[in-house]
Protein backbone atom coordinates (compact mmCIF):
# COMPACT_ATOMS: atom_id res chain seq x y z
CA UNK A 1 0.00 0.00 0.00
CA UNK A 2 1.34 3.50 -0.80
CA UNK A 3 1.36 5.95 1.40
CA UNK A 4 0.59 9.85 0.64
CA UNK A 5 3.12 12.03 2.70
CA UNK A 6 1.92 15.41 3.11
CA UNK A 7 4.24 18.24 4.41
CA UNK A 8 3.94 21.56 5.67
CA UNK A 9 5.16 24.89 2.98
CA UNK A 10 8.67 25.42 3.52
CA UNK A 11 8.97 28.20 5.76
CA UNK A 12 6.04 27.26 7.73
CA UNK A 13 5.43 26.61 11.35
CA UNK A 14 3.09 23.62 10.83
CA UNK A 15 0.85 22.57 14.03
CA UNK A 16 -1.16 19.30 14.04
CA UNK A 17 -4.10 18.92 16.10
CA UNK A 18 -4.82 15.64 16.88
CA UNK A 19 -8.53 14.84 17.88
CA UNK A 20 -11.58 17.68 17.78
CA UNK A 21 -13.23 17.30 20.63
CA UNK A 22 -13.98 19.84 23.30
CA UNK A 23 -10.25 20.37 23.79
CA UNK A 24 -8.49 19.83 20.51
CA UNK A 25 -11.65 22.33 18.84
CA UNK A 26 -10.60 24.99 21.30
CA UNK A 27 -6.63 24.35 20.79
CA UNK A 28 -7.62 24.55 16.97
CA UNK A 29 -9.59 27.77 16.71
CA UNK A 30 -7.45 29.62 19.52
CA UNK A 31 -4.60 29.01 17.97
CA UNK A 32 -5.61 29.44 14.30
CA UNK A 33 -7.66 33.14 15.61
CA UNK A 34 -4.01 33.67 17.32
CA UNK A 35 -1.97 33.39 14.10
CA UNK A 36 -4.16 33.89 11.17
CA UNK A 37 -2.56 36.90 9.89
CA UNK A 38 0.67 35.04 10.03
CA UNK A 39 2.22 33.52 6.82
CA UNK A 40 4.46 31.70 8.40
CA UNK A 41 1.94 29.09 10.53
CA UNK A 42 -0.44 27.00 9.53
CA UNK A 43 -3.04 25.05 11.66
CA UNK A 44 -4.43 21.47 10.49
CA UNK A 45 -6.87 19.71 12.45
CA UNK A 46 -7.42 16.09 12.43
CA UNK A 47 -10.52 13.84 13.54
CA UNK A 48 -12.11 10.84 12.58
CA UNK A 49 -15.69 12.09 11.55
CA UNK A 50 -16.62 16.07 10.33
CA UNK A 51 -19.43 15.81 12.55
CA UNK A 52 -18.57 17.26 16.01
CA UNK A 53 -19.16 14.70 19.29
CA UNK A 54 -21.31 16.09 22.23
CA UNK A 55 -19.88 14.00 24.84
CA UNK A 56 -21.92 15.70 27.90
CA UNK A 57 -24.88 14.47 25.32
CA UNK A 58 -24.00 10.49 24.78
CA UNK A 59 -25.44 8.97 27.21
CA UNK A 60 -29.18 11.43 25.60
CA UNK A 61 -28.07 9.66 21.63
CA UNK A 62 -27.31 6.32 23.41
CA UNK A 63 -31.64 6.85 24.34
CA UNK A 64 -32.10 7.89 20.52
CA UNK A 65 -32.72 11.26 21.46
CA UNK A 66 -32.28 13.36 17.97
CA UNK A 67 -29.07 15.36 18.80
CA UNK A 68 -28.48 18.73 16.09
CA UNK A 69 -25.44 18.31 13.92
CA UNK A 70 -22.62 20.15 14.29
CA UNK A 71 -20.09 20.13 11.51
CA UNK A 72 -16.25 20.50 12.62
CA UNK A 73 -15.82 22.66 9.16
CA UNK A 74 -17.95 25.06 9.86
CA UNK A 75 -16.99 25.13 13.57
CA UNK A 76 -12.96 26.00 11.96
CA UNK A 77 -14.81 28.71 9.27
CA UNK A 78 -13.39 32.07 9.51
CA UNK A 79 -10.68 30.92 11.12
CA UNK A 80 -7.83 29.35 8.49
CA UNK A 81 -7.39 26.27 9.92
CA UNK A 82 -7.32 23.22 7.55
CA UNK A 83 -9.40 20.14 8.81
CA UNK A 84 -8.70 16.53 7.79
CA UNK A 85 -11.02 13.50 8.33
CA UNK A 86 -9.42 10.43 9.18
CA UNK A 87 -8.48 8.28 11.75
CA UNK A 88 -4.92 8.41 13.46
CA UNK A 89 -3.35 5.06 13.48
CA UNK A 90 0.41 6.01 14.78
CA UNK A 91 2.13 8.87 16.13
CA UNK A 92 6.12 8.85 15.74
CA UNK A 93 7.07 11.97 17.77
CA UNK A 94 10.92 11.00 16.85
CA UNK A 95 9.86 11.41 12.96
CA UNK A 96 7.61 14.18 13.75
CA UNK A 97 4.82 12.63 12.00
CA UNK A 98 1.55 11.37 12.02
CA UNK A 99 -0.25 8.14 10.46
CA UNK A 100 -3.75 8.91 9.03
CA UNK A 101 -5.86 5.51 7.91
CA UNK A 102 -2.80 3.61 7.35
CA UNK A 103 -1.95 5.65 3.85
CA UNK A 104 -1.80 8.96 4.69
CA UNK A 105 1.64 10.64 6.72
CA UNK A 106 1.57 14.22 7.73
CA UNK A 107 4.19 15.82 9.43
CA UNK A 108 4.28 18.77 11.74
CA UNK A 109 6.66 21.35 13.43
CA UNK A 110 4.64 21.04 16.96
CA UNK A 111 1.96 18.54 17.77
CA UNK A 112 -0.98 18.75 19.80
CA UNK A 113 -2.33 15.48 21.23
CA UNK A 114 -6.26 15.80 22.30
CA UNK A 115 -7.19 12.09 21.20
CA UNK A 116 -9.73 11.63 24.35
CA UNK A 117 -10.17 8.63 26.62
CA UNK A 118 -12.73 5.82 25.95
CA UNK A 119 -14.02 2.98 27.89
CA UNK A 120 -11.37 0.08 28.68
CA UNK A 121 -13.20 -2.91 28.32
CA UNK A 122 -10.06 -5.16 27.59
CA UNK A 123 -9.59 -5.66 31.24
CA UNK A 124 -12.57 -7.90 32.32
CA UNK A 125 -13.08 -10.43 30.27
CA UNK A 126 -15.74 -10.68 28.03
CA UNK A 127 -16.37 -6.57 28.23
CA UNK A 128 -14.74 -6.33 25.19
CA UNK A 129 -16.99 -8.41 22.89
CA UNK A 130 -20.61 -7.95 24.80
CA UNK A 131 -20.71 -4.52 26.21
CA UNK A 132 -22.10 -1.23 24.52
CA UNK A 133 -19.85 1.72 25.27
CA UNK A 134 -20.28 5.66 25.40
CA UNK A 135 -16.62 6.22 23.49
CA UNK A 136 -18.08 8.03 20.69
CA UNK A 137 -20.98 8.88 18.92
CA UNK A 138 -21.54 5.80 16.82
CA UNK A 139 -21.09 3.85 19.98
CA UNK A 140 -24.07 5.32 21.63
CA UNK A 141 -25.85 4.80 18.43
CA UNK A 142 -25.31 1.36 18.19
CA UNK A 143 -26.51 1.14 22.25
CA UNK A 144 -29.74 2.83 21.43
CA UNK A 145 -30.45 0.54 18.53
CA UNK A 146 -30.72 -2.28 20.53
CA UNK A 147 -32.56 -0.31 22.97
CA UNK A 148 -35.31 0.28 20.70
CA UNK A 149 -35.60 -3.07 20.06
CA UNK A 150 -35.99 -4.28 23.54
CA UNK A 151 -40.28 -4.66 24.35
CA UNK A 152 -38.79 -5.88 27.73
CA UNK A 153 -35.79 -7.26 29.75
CA UNK A 154 -33.08 -5.61 32.04
CA UNK A 155 -29.78 -3.36 31.28
CA UNK A 156 -27.22 -3.56 32.75
CA UNK A 157 -25.24 -0.19 33.53
CA UNK A 158 -21.74 -1.05 34.69
CA UNK A 159 -19.49 1.43 36.15
CA UNK A 160 -21.56 4.12 39.19
CA UNK A 161 -19.09 7.18 38.68
CA UNK A 162 -21.73 10.46 37.11
CA UNK A 163 -21.54 8.67 33.49
CA UNK A 164 -22.75 5.64 34.66
CA UNK A 165 -25.64 7.45 36.91
CA UNK A 166 -26.57 9.76 33.64
CA UNK A 167 -26.98 7.12 31.49
CA UNK A 168 -29.03 4.72 34.14
CA UNK A 169 -31.48 8.14 34.65
CA UNK A 170 -31.60 8.58 30.70
CA UNK A 171 -32.53 4.98 30.11
CA UNK A 172 -34.69 4.53 32.60
CA UNK A 173 -36.58 7.93 31.82
CA UNK A 174 -36.56 6.88 28.21
CA UNK A 175 -37.36 2.95 28.31
CA UNK A 176 -39.81 2.68 31.28
CA UNK A 177 -40.55 -0.91 29.90
CA UNK A 178 -36.75 -1.95 30.46
CA UNK A 179 -35.48 -2.97 34.07
CA UNK A 180 -32.39 -1.25 35.01
CA UNK A 181 -29.60 -2.22 36.89
CA UNK A 182 -26.46 0.50 38.14
CA UNK A 183 -23.65 -1.78 38.96
CA UNK A 184 -20.62 -0.52 40.70
CA UNK A 185 -17.84 -0.16 43.47
CA UNK A 186 -18.89 3.13 45.09
CA UNK A 187 -22.33 4.53 45.74
CA UNK A 188 -23.40 6.68 42.70
CA UNK A 189 -22.65 10.39 43.71
CA UNK A 190 -19.99 9.23 46.15
CA UNK A 191 -17.79 12.50 45.34
CA UNK A 192 -20.95 14.86 46.41
CA UNK A 193 -22.01 16.28 49.16
CA UNK A 194 -24.53 14.20 51.22
CA UNK A 195 -27.39 16.32 50.10
CA UNK A 196 -26.69 15.85 46.59
CA UNK A 197 -25.86 12.34 47.05
CA UNK A 198 -29.52 11.49 48.74
CA UNK A 199 -31.08 13.50 46.05
CA UNK A 200 -29.40 11.00 43.22
CA UNK A 201 -30.30 8.05 44.84
CA UNK A 202 -33.77 9.53 45.50
CA UNK A 203 -34.19 10.60 42.12
CA UNK A 204 -32.71 6.73 40.54
CA UNK A 205 -35.30 5.18 42.89
CA UNK A 206 -37.97 7.60 41.50
CA UNK A 207 -37.00 6.51 37.86
CA UNK A 208 -37.06 2.67 39.04
CA UNK A 209 -33.45 2.22 38.89
CA UNK A 210 -31.95 -0.54 40.82
CA UNK A 211 -28.87 0.15 42.31
CA UNK A 212 -26.20 -2.24 43.45
CA UNK A 213 -22.99 -0.41 45.24
CA UNK A 214 -20.03 -2.17 46.39
CA UNK A 215 -20.01 -5.01 43.55
CA UNK A 216 -17.25 -5.46 41.24
CA UNK A 217 -17.78 -7.01 37.94
CA UNK A 218 -15.38 -10.18 36.82
CA UNK A 219 -16.85 -11.31 33.50
CA UNK A 220 -19.70 -10.43 31.09
CA UNK A 221 -21.52 -12.67 29.38
CA UNK A 222 -23.68 -12.65 26.18
CA UNK A 223 -26.48 -12.59 28.20
CA UNK A 224 -25.85 -11.94 31.63
CA UNK A 225 -22.44 -10.06 33.54
CA UNK A 226 -20.93 -11.92 36.31
CA UNK A 227 -20.24 -10.34 40.10
CA UNK A 228 -17.17 -11.21 42.39
CA UNK A 229 -19.10 -12.81 44.62
CA UNK A 230 -20.21 -15.58 42.03
CA UNK A 231 -23.49 -13.65 41.26
CA UNK A 232 -25.10 -13.50 37.45
CA UNK A 233 -27.27 -10.95 36.72
CA UNK A 234 -29.05 -11.53 33.63
CA UNK A 235 -28.66 -8.64 30.89
CA UNK A 236 -30.25 -7.99 27.80
CA UNK A 237 -28.07 -5.07 27.11
CA UNK A 238 -24.98 -4.23 29.14
CA UNK A 239 -23.36 -0.06 28.94
CA UNK A 240 -19.86 -0.35 30.26
CA UNK A 241 -19.11 2.84 31.75
CA UNK A 242 -16.07 2.34 34.14
CA UNK A 243 -12.78 2.58 33.35
CA UNK A 244 -11.36 5.18 30.90
CA UNK A 245 -7.89 4.87 29.19
CA UNK A 246 -6.52 7.09 27.07
CA UNK A 247 -7.04 5.80 22.93
CA UNK A 248 -3.53 3.57 22.01
CA UNK A 249 -1.49 5.60 19.80
CA UNK A 250 0.22 7.81 23.06
CA UNK A 251 1.08 4.91 24.87
CA UNK A 252 2.81 2.82 21.62
CA UNK A 253 4.35 6.27 20.06
CA UNK A 254 7.29 6.09 22.53
CA UNK A 255 6.19 9.13 24.78
CA UNK A 256 5.83 9.01 29.29
CA UNK A 257 2.52 8.23 30.09
CA UNK A 258 0.76 7.63 32.87
CA UNK A 259 -0.86 3.96 34.57
CA UNK A 260 -3.92 5.40 32.77
CA UNK A 261 -2.07 5.85 29.16
CA UNK A 262 -2.31 9.47 29.67
CA UNK A 263 0.97 11.91 28.17
CA UNK A 264 2.51 12.84 31.55
CA UNK A 265 3.08 16.82 30.81
CA UNK A 266 5.15 19.79 32.27
CA UNK A 267 3.51 22.50 33.76
CA UNK A 268 2.89 24.27 30.21
CA UNK A 269 1.69 21.16 28.85
CA UNK A 270 4.26 19.69 26.63
CA UNK A 271 5.10 16.00 27.06
CA UNK A 272 8.27 15.55 29.58
CA UNK A 273 9.65 13.25 26.84
CA UNK A 274 8.91 15.22 23.46
CA UNK A 275 8.33 18.62 24.13
CA UNK A 276 7.51 19.53 20.98
CA UNK A 277 4.13 17.52 21.85
CA UNK A 278 1.53 19.40 23.69
CA UNK A 279 -1.06 17.11 25.61
CA UNK A 280 -4.54 18.50 26.11
CA UNK A 281 -8.01 16.99 27.70
CA UNK A 282 -8.00 13.64 28.61
CA UNK A 283 -5.11 12.92 26.94
CA UNK A 284 -3.11 14.25 29.41
CA UNK A 285 -1.23 13.76 33.05
CA UNK A 286 -1.75 17.09 34.09
CA UNK A 287 -0.56 17.83 38.19
CA UNK A 288 -1.69 20.68 40.10
CA UNK A 289 -1.29 20.89 43.61
CA UNK A 290 -3.80 18.91 44.44
CA UNK A 291 -2.52 16.04 42.25
CA UNK A 292 -3.50 15.12 38.52
CA UNK A 293 -6.48 16.67 36.99
CA UNK A 294 -9.43 13.71 36.27
CA UNK A 295 -11.06 13.92 33.16
CA UNK A 296 -14.00 16.30 32.67
CA UNK A 297 -15.49 18.80 30.23
CA UNK A 298 -15.00 21.88 32.24
CA UNK A 299 -11.22 21.38 32.11
CA UNK A 300 -10.70 19.82 28.98
CA UNK A 301 -11.36 23.26 26.92
CA UNK A 302 -9.00 25.34 29.06
CA UNK A 303 -6.30 22.62 28.60
CA UNK A 304 -6.94 23.06 24.81
CA UNK A 305 -6.99 27.06 25.14
CA UNK A 306 -3.47 26.97 27.07
CA UNK A 307 -1.78 24.76 24.85
CA UNK A 308 -2.75 27.29 21.79
CA UNK A 309 -1.23 30.28 24.66
CA UNK A 310 1.88 28.11 24.84
CA UNK A 311 2.49 27.45 21.01
CA UNK A 312 1.86 31.31 20.44
CA UNK A 313 3.86 32.23 22.72
CA UNK A 314 7.18 29.89 21.46
CA UNK A 315 6.60 31.58 18.51
CA UNK A 316 6.87 34.40 19.29
CA UNK A 317 10.38 33.93 20.77
CA UNK A 318 8.72 33.74 24.42
CA UNK A 319 8.43 31.24 27.20
CA UNK A 320 5.09 29.64 27.86
CA UNK A 321 3.22 30.13 31.41
CA UNK A 322 2.76 27.50 33.02
CA UNK A 323 -1.12 26.14 33.58
CA UNK A 324 -3.76 26.28 36.00
CA UNK A 325 -6.74 25.09 37.06
CA UNK A 326 -8.84 24.97 39.83
CA UNK A 327 -12.53 22.97 39.76
CA UNK A 328 -15.88 24.88 40.67
CA UNK A 329 -19.09 22.71 39.62
CA UNK A 330 -19.96 19.49 38.67
CA UNK A 331 -23.37 19.11 36.84
CA UNK A 332 -25.42 15.73 36.77
CA UNK A 333 -28.11 14.73 34.35
CA UNK A 334 -31.05 12.41 35.93
CA UNK A 335 -32.53 12.38 33.00
CA UNK A 336 -34.68 15.18 31.05
CA UNK A 337 -36.65 17.07 33.69
CA UNK A 338 -34.11 16.70 37.01
CA UNK A 339 -30.57 17.17 37.53
CA UNK A 340 -27.97 18.44 40.58
CA UNK A 341 -25.21 20.45 40.76
CA UNK A 342 -22.80 20.03 43.02
CA UNK A 343 -20.14 23.44 43.68
CA UNK A 344 -16.82 22.51 44.24
CA UNK A 345 -13.80 23.74 45.60
CA UNK A 346 -10.61 24.21 43.20
CA UNK A 347 -9.36 20.55 44.33
CA UNK A 348 -13.15 19.12 43.53
CA UNK A 349 -13.89 18.48 46.95
CA UNK A 350 -17.33 19.61 47.22
CA UNK A 351 -18.91 22.78 48.95
CA UNK A 352 -22.15 22.99 51.23
CA UNK A 353 -24.48 24.12 48.78
CA UNK A 354 -25.92 22.81 45.45
CA UNK A 355 -28.72 22.63 43.17
CA UNK A 356 -31.49 20.51 42.09
CA UNK A 357 -34.80 20.09 40.45
CA UNK A 358 -35.76 22.50 37.51
CA UNK A 359 -33.12 25.08 38.70
CA UNK A 360 -30.11 22.37 38.02
CA UNK A 361 -31.36 21.32 34.88
CA UNK A 362 -31.16 24.90 33.66
CA UNK A 363 -28.01 25.45 34.48
CA UNK A 364 -26.43 22.41 33.32
CA UNK A 365 -28.16 23.02 30.05
CA UNK A 366 -26.33 26.22 30.22
CA UNK A 367 -22.60 24.56 30.83
CA UNK A 368 -23.73 22.39 28.12
CA UNK A 369 -24.25 24.58 25.45
CA UNK A 370 -21.56 26.46 26.28
CA UNK A 371 -18.80 25.78 23.97
CA UNK A 372 -20.11 26.84 20.92
CA UNK A 373 -20.93 30.22 22.06
CA UNK A 374 -17.37 30.42 23.36
CA UNK A 375 -16.11 29.31 20.23
CA UNK A 376 -17.55 32.45 18.30
CA UNK A 377 -16.16 34.46 20.43
CA UNK A 378 -12.80 33.27 20.59
CA UNK A 379 -13.00 33.54 16.94
CA UNK A 380 -13.88 37.29 16.88
CA UNK A 381 -11.36 37.87 20.62
CA UNK A 382 -9.04 35.09 21.27
CA UNK A 383 -8.49 36.37 24.66
CA UNK A 384 -12.05 35.80 25.69
CA UNK A 385 -11.38 32.31 25.78
CA UNK A 386 -8.24 32.82 27.66
CA UNK A 387 -10.37 33.32 31.48
CA UNK A 388 -11.27 30.41 33.80
CA UNK A 389 -10.97 29.66 37.35
CA UNK A 390 -6.59 29.22 38.13
CA UNK A 391 -7.42 27.94 41.45
CA UNK A 392 -5.46 29.48 43.73
CA UNK A 393 -3.16 28.07 46.75
CA UNK A 394 -5.17 24.87 45.56
CA UNK A 395 -3.13 24.32 41.67
CA UNK A 396 0.10 25.75 43.05
CA UNK A 397 3.04 23.71 42.20
CA UNK A 398 6.35 24.02 44.42
CA UNK A 399 6.21 28.08 44.67
CA UNK A 400 4.68 28.61 41.37
CA UNK A 401 2.84 31.87 41.62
Amino acid sequence: MSTRQETGTAGTHHVVILGAGYAGMAAAVQLAARTRRRDDVQVTLVNAQERFTERMRLHMTATGQQLAELSIPELLEGTGARFVRGWVTAVDPDAKSVRIDDDRLLTYDTLVYGLGGVADTSATPGADEHTYTLSGAQDAELLADRLARLDSGTVVVAGSGLTGVESAAEIAEQHPELNVVLLGRQEPGETLNRKARTYVRDALSRLGVEVRAGVDVVKVLPDAVELADGQCIAADAVLWTSGPRTSPPAATAGMTVDEHGRIVTDAALRSVSHPDVYAIGDAAAIRQGYGVMHGTCQGGMPTGVHAALSIDRVLRGREPRPFRFGYYHTPVSLGRHDAVVQFTRPDDSPRRFCLTGRTAVRYKETVTASPWPTYGRMKKMPASGAYWPRGGRFTRLGGTR
